[in-house]
């Protein structure tokens, strides 16, 4: 721990631990953790626990700020995420749940100050009855109250002493362990040997049977206490501490006080000469005893049982175990104290083994299990959590086995971890949500890179057997320039890793130097090179790179190898969408007017967005025809989005054209497009907007076929959606009449003809998105009619998922001069 003038680093973790301790212990909490920003702002780094360690969280020591979980929603959107119980996470969190299927509630808040976010503090506690000792209300109060108090601190701290607020993901978090029953008393004595006073601490006098205000520091008060033949013991240790100048130790009895007792207890006295350039001084001794009775006695009692105890700390290691759990085990306390149970214990090496554990932990409720030590004897194992451990007991169990118990034959190999499994699910189930390859990188930046605390990430793909980059972030601009365009079979890392299938971590600039000479080695340390091959089939490869030194445990090689086979079948995935992809928009686009007409009087500007939901095109379309008198304006949506509703659609505007061509009537043209339709039997409806415009007259003639009302913004006067008389849907009866009705557009008017992916949005009536609309082209400020088109879209372009294609059609109308 730094402490030097000007650094803030101790005071820092010493606030860090208040604050989480504050948080867990009057939130009915069991553990909380603390968890700030790293300096590229990708991850929110563990900095404080309390009450748990940092490895029953699994994967989450980095956490990627874009992570579909608790502590990282809340980062990201500064609201608190309150979890009721395990049912609630699935529901709100399946992430989550499935990484950590246990019975919890959890609170994460932001912790935040003055518009500035640094990170997030997260409670956990036990959802068994009786634990709700806290209201939610409560709970969430107190919380947030403490996060701004926090947020407040850290800039304070900051501006006093320049040191940065974020935290370095290589930095250990403070760890402040879950406070536990008291076995062994220290007391502090200093006995000035000339006078035979003793000054003392209050433990001291616990130890001696004294109440504190009541001993007169004697030391024949104190020698009064002892056992009479432990007198002479008490002497020598003052003489040899005085004489020889060093430490030294005895064990005293020392009698229970109280009427009618005659029991006693041992204490072990530790002194030492004081030494100090005070002469005077030198005639004291001072040191400490320790009465471990509590302890000893427990540990006696727990020695006589045949049952099988032993205790684990919050993590799993094995703290102690009596003589009856080795004998069932098999083992002996040198191999396994120190150790976690499920690497002690060969034939407990299960993945099960840890789940229960971690399950008795963060669920805070007990847990047992049955467990085959070979060749053929069950033991019935429980575990019995506390904030500060477990305790558990064995013993041999004679029923039939259950199918789910742990057996030895099934446990061989290296057992999983949750924190492996966590990367696996959380990077996959990101990677299906990325459709296309660029979604797929991106991915890949925000979730691999803060897991592995890597800062340069490179894809590159083969094309033509030779190797090209898709992909590139962090600061170095030329992390591995040097392997564009190379071929696939050059000897280098690279493509190695790729033409082998195996992959390569290479830990210093040394060691790549040694096995590919001449190399650059540039900025990076320590480079990951993961094969991408899908379906038997190079795709490419991907590049982790490190600024520092980084070692490569067995651990992050087997997880990177595992993660590498999504990759590539993400990427492949991908790339083919992308090509598909862009085959249909280009089917589309040529199904659109290239270019709008240019019309006496009226200006005219369109804009089409395609959904992001799939790869189907959809039916939207929209038109502007020259007449003899004027202009049709026409907007169109044909039902679904498929190459059937792209060719209806095509169709349909083709009818439109033809019906104007000749001269029809607006309620005609839509009665023939209507009849049209049914006759081409698509089995698909349309809504469409049909608008005769007639600039010299500044009047117009509108019908509708169940479309989306027109919004007009008058020069002068509000801003609304038409009332227009609305037919039925294309294609419903071949008879549907489609009544016109008469628009007033004076000059300086603007018409807007819209279909429904522009006001639609997801659990929301489309009247609200409608009024939205309405308001925006009321009040939007635009220099021209195409900065108002974008100004309307801007809402739409902003959002990464649009479930339906948006076509928007507006015409300005001005005064229009006679020849």
């Amino acid at each position: 721990m730094r402490e030097t003038i000007g650094d803030g680093t101790a005071e820092r973790e010493q606030l860090l631990a208040a604050t989480i301790v504050e948080a867990v212990d009057t939130t009915g909490a069991y553990a909380g953790s603390i968890f700030l920003r790293s300096r590229d702002r990708r991850s929110l780094v563990l900095s404080a626990t309390y009450g748990t360690t940092p490895s029953l969280l699994g994967g989450w020591r980095l956490i990627p700020v874009s992570s579909p979980i608790p502590v990282a929603m809340a980062y990201s959107t500064g609201r608190t995420v309150h979890l009721a119980d395990a049912d609630e996470t699935m529901r709100r969190f399946p992430q989550l749940a499935v990484a950590l299927p246990y019975a919890f509630g959890s609170c994460s808040v932001p912790v935040a100050a003055r518009g500035e976010t640094f990170g997030s503090l997260a409670i956990v506690w036990a959802t068994s009855p009786g634990n709700a000792n806290v209201s939610k209300t409560q709970r969430r109060r107190r919380l947030r109250s403490l996060a701004g108090r926090l947020g407040d601190s850290l800039v304070a701290l900051r501006a006093r002493t320049g040191d940065p607020v974020e935290c370095d993901p290589g930095t250990a978090p403070v760890e402040i362990p879950a406070p536990a029953a008291r076995a062994v008393r220290v007391g502090l004595f200093d006995w000035d040997l000339p006078s035979g006073t003793f000054t003392v601490d209050d433990e001291f006098c616990a130890a001696f049977g004294f109440d504190p205000g009541a001993f007169d520091g004697r030391a024949e008060t104190l020698a009064a206490c002892l056992h009479p033949g432990d007198l002479a013991a008490f002497r020598a240790l003052a003489r040899e501490a005085a004489g020889e100048g060093r430490t030294t130790a005895c064990r005293l009895r020392v009698r229970e006080r109280g009427v009618g007792s005659e029991g006693h207890h041992t204490v072990e006295v530790w002194a030492r000469l004081l030494e100090t350039d005070d002469a005077r001084a030198r005639t004291h001794l001072v040191g400490s005893v320790v009465d471990a009775r509590a302890g000893h006695a427990a540990l006696v009692a727990v020695e006589r049982l045949r049952d099988g105890v032993f205790s684990l700390a919050p993590d799993g290691r094995l703290t102690y175990v009596n003589h009856s759990a080795l004998r069932l085990w098999g083992v002996s306390g040198e191999e396994v104290l120190g150790r976690v149970l499920w690497d002690a214990v060969p034939w407990l090496s299960d993945p099960d083994i840890e789940y229960r554990h971690r399950s008795a932990m963060i669920s805070q409720t007990p847990s047992s299990f049955l467990a085959r030590r070979p060749p053929d004897q069950w033991l019935a194992f429980s575990l019995h959590p506390q904030r500060d451990g477990v305790t558990g007991r064995v013993v041999p169990d004679t029923r039939p086995p259950p199918a789910s118990a742990v057996g030895a034959s099934e446990a061989g190999g290296v057992p999983a971890r949750m924190g492996v499994m966590y990367h696996v699910l959380q990077l996959g189930s990101a990677l299906t949500e990325a459709v296309t390859a660029r979604e797929v990188c991106q991915v890949l930046a925000d979730q691999l890179l803060p897991a592995f605390g890597g800062q340069q990430l490179a894809i590159y793909v083969v094309r033509g057997k030779t190797m090209h980059r898709l992909f590139h972030t962090g600061r170095h601009e030329d992390f591995l320039d040097w392997l564009e365009g190379v071929p696939l079979h050059a000897r280098l890392p690279g493509t190695e890793t790729l033409t082998s299938g195996a992959p390569l971590f290479i830990e210093s600039q040394q060691d790549l130097s040694r096995g590919y000479p001449g190399i650059p080695v540039g900025e990076v340390s320590s480079w990951a090179y993961l094969p991408l091959i899908a379906s038997s089939r190079p795709v490419g490869t991907c590049v982790l790179g490190f600024d520092e030194a980084h070692r490569f445990t067995e651990k992050d090689r087997g997880v990177l190898t595992a993660l590498a086979g999504l990759i590539a079948q993400a990427l492949e995935r991908a790339r083919l969408y992308d090509s598909e992809f862009a085959v249909a928009r280009g089917l589309q686009q040529t199904l659109l007017p290239h270019r709008l007409p240019v019309v006496p009087g009226i200006r005219a500007v369109a804009r089409y967005l395609p959904g992001t939901s799939g790869m189907d095109i959809g039916g939207d379309w929209y038109d502007v025809i020259p007449v003899e008198d004027g202009v049709a304006l026409v907007i169109g949506d044909v039902q679904g989005h498929s190459i059937a509703a792209a060719a209806t659609m095509a169709q349909l505007r083709s009818a439109v054209r033809a019906f104007t061509a000749v001269g029809d009537a607006p309620g005609d043209v839509m009665a023939g497009v209507n009849r049209t339709l049914i006759d081409l039997d698509p089995g698909l409806l349309a809504s469409c907007c049909y608008i005769r415009v007639e600039p010299r007259s500044h009047q117009a003639h509108a019908v509708t076929a169940g479309h989306l009302p027109p919004m007009l913004r008058r020069p002068d006067g509000p801003t609304g959606a038409l009332d227009l008389d609305v037919g039925p849907l294309l294609g419903v009866e071949p008879t549907s009449a489609y009544p016109p009705t008469g628009i007033a557009l004076p000059p300086g008017s603007l018409l807007a003809l819209y279909t429904d992916g522009l006001v639609e949005e997801p659990g929301a009536d489309i009247d609200v998105g409608i009024d939205r609309l309405r308001t925006s082209l009321a009040h939007a400020h635009a220099q021209s009619l195409d900065e108002l088109a974008d100004r309307l879209l801007h809402n739409a372009r902003r959002s990464s998922y649009r479930a339906d294609d948006i076509a928007l059609l507006l015409t300005e109308h001005s005064r229009h001069d006679a020849p």
